[in-house]
């Protein structure tokens, strides 16, 4: 079985829930303390030993690339000031073992169009996907724990979280049954169900490492769910052929696709900031003992 070696950011989206933030720089961008959310995400891949980043993109994203781009003269004007420490943080997001690769998703059409859009890309391995604006905080990194899954059980793996019953119509929701300490083999999946019809309280959470064989079904599938082709429908087919499983990982997930995740995500990584966590966290409770 090929290790696993390229990941893809789908990265188009309009992150109209931001606006006016995004209306000119792209939700992936916005940062968490002093990253941005895509930052994260290109971290945890590497440290699963991912070395080719794929990015699907859109009209406007030009920033991502320029954030993963060299900057001779920021570079130049913190050597002359003398700030090392920024410079080896700026330098840092090029280590010479990491590539990146952009294409264009033409028109909106969904997460399942978005990573067909990387079909060229990938060829025939196994790959990861991550969304950017699920930031999952683990030791070790929830990709390193999946890639451990794929490599243990040599199928597609999807991360999963349990959720409360009422938030099933937000997800796609996994029906399965248990074959390993926090592993479960899927026997459906379905999209953002009413919370009535869900197979159970198992929500994938923007994180996948899947067999190349998912790009026939993604062209093979109908629009479904908000007219988009979706890729729980391409994952439901799949799995009629293969075997596909279902990962609980050890970490916390913020949802910074909207405001209150994003601020969660905000307050968690500031308190613990090398920098400023203690004094965030003073600050933090100050504030709360005057309420």
């Amino acid at each position: 079985m090929k290790k696993i070696t390229k990941a893809v950011f789908p990265v188009a989206g309009l992150g109209t829930r931001f606006l006016p933030a995004t209306k000119a720089s792209p939700k992936e961008m916005l940062p968490v303390v002093d990253k941005p959310l895509i930052q994260y995400a290109v971290e945890e891949a590497a440290a699963a030993g991912i070395t080719e980043m794929i990015f699907v993109t859109g009209r406007g994203k030009r920033t991502i690339e320029d954030h993963f781009d060299k900057a001779y003269e920021l570079e130049a004007e913190l050597q002359l000031k003398g700030k090392h420490d920024l410079l080896e943080e700026v330098r840092s997001l090029l280590p010479a073992n990491l590539s990146y690769v952009y294409i264009r998703q033409a028109e909106a059409k969904g997460l399942g169009h978005a990573v067909l859009c990387a079909k060229q890309l990938v060829g025939d391995e196994p790959f990861a996907v991550l969304l950017a604006d699920d930031l999952i905080d683990g030791v070790p990194p929830v990709m390193q724990q999946m890639v451990d899954v794929f490599d243990e059980y040599h199928g597609s793996v999807l991360g999963v979280l349990n959720i409360p019953r009422k938030d099933a119509n937000q997800y796609g929701i996994v029906a399965s049954e248990a074959l390993g300490d926090r592993i479960h083999k899927l026997s459906g999946i379905v999209e953002k169900p009413a919370p009535a019809d869900a197979p159970s309280t198992l929500a994938v959470a923007g994180r996948y490492i899947l067999k190349p064989r998912i790009f026939h079904y993604l062209e093979q599938i109908s629009t479904g769910a908000g007219g988009e082709l979706q890729l729980t429908d391409a994952i439901a087919a799949l799995l009629q052929e293969e075997r596909v499983l279902a990962y609980e990982f050890d970490g916390a997930r913020y949802d910074c696709g909207n405001k209150l995740g994003y601020l969660q995500a905000t307050v968690a990584y500031g308190q613990r900031h090398k920098e400023i966590g203690p004094e965030f966290s003073a600050y933090l409770r100050d504030v709360v003992c005057k309420m």
